[in-house]
């Protein structure tokens, strides 16, 4: 297969090939360490078998990195998911700057007290 062909027209066997990311090793050997409790069994991408410890994550992979063998309701699980996590993530910045700003204005008061 040949590198300038838009990967929208590639399976995900072709990308797997082409991309380094996708090498052939199997669910154990991933360079990124994935925990599961030992009460539970990981769910793994039918695409390239890469284990997830939940199945959010697992929605959110195939939507990133296999969008076009979605069907439908698959890609609505991912819209939903992804909005989700851009709503936890929106959650954590705004708790973040408010803890920024309140360790500001308290090391400001104390300096001010101090001096």
């Amino acid at each position: 297969m040949t590198t300038d062909q838009p990967s929208h027209d590639r399976t995900p066997d072709d990308q797997r090939t082409d991309d380094p990311q996708f090498d052939d090793r199997s669910a154990d050997d991933w360079p990124l360490e994935t925990r599961v409790p030992a009460d539970e069994s990981p769910v793994e991408c039918a695409y390239c078998g890469r284990p997830f410890p939940r199945e959010e994550h697992l929605v959110l992979h195939r939507g990133l990195d296999h969008p076009d063998a979605l069907d439908e309701s698959e890609v609505e699980a991912f819209r939903e998911a992804y909005d989700a996590e851009n709503e936890e993530l929106r959650l954590f910045r705004l708790k973040a700057v408010a803890l920024l700003v309140l360790l500001y204005f308290g090391f400001l008061f104390t300096y001010s007290v101090v001096t």
